[in-house]
């Protein structure tokens, strides 16, 4: 059986003989495909301000993945593969990272577990994920709101009047 996800990477941080954030994202794409991981779509990069205390902007970007590997067991390959780009996963939370990597929403709908949530629980109030996701799936529907992510992203992003 196979099953798709959308995940979203992020990097903020140049690794040696890879280049900077965004040539280490194409290299996290590339290094995923070879472990029986199928690319189906891929969004362009954009940049982001970081969230936190990491004072380097983000290179962000969406794809789209077949694999027969289930959530558990794809989130296992995941961490591999942010290790093998010297991700470290001690110290201040939402610091400078070489890679990240996220399980937003995967064809199986929801699932819960004591390590993995999907949907991811704050990808709704992400522009950096919803952009690039949108680009690769705008009519994937989100199981908790029955939204796309083409109205996510359109709510997230309308304007709206200042306060008075």
């Amino acid at each position: 059986m196979s099953h798709r996800y959308l995940l979203a990477l992020g990097s903020n941080m140049r690794v040696p003989g890879m280049g900077p954030p965004r040539a280490v994202l194409g290299a996290a794409i590339a290094h995923l495909a070879e472990q029986d991981v199928t690319l189906l779509r891929s969004s362009p990069v954009i940049d982001s301000a970081a969230l936190g205390p990491a004072l380097r902007r983000y290179a962000n970007a969406a794809i789209v993945v077949e694999t027969a590997r289930d959530p558990e067991t794809m989130l296992a390959l995941i961490a591999q593969v942010e290790s093998a780009f010297a991700r470290r996963r001690s110290g201040q939370r939402w610091r400078a990272r070489t890679l990240d990597i996220d399980i937003i929403l995967w064809s199986g709908g929801v699932f819960h577990s004591r390590r993995l949530i999907i949907p991811h629980p704050r990808f709704r109030e992400r522009r950096f994920v919803l952009g690039p996701a949108r680009a690769v799936a705008p009519d994937w529907v989100d199981p908790l709101t029955g939204a796309s992510l083409r109205r996510i992203d359109a709510r997230l992003t309308r304007p709206r009047p200042l306060p008075r």
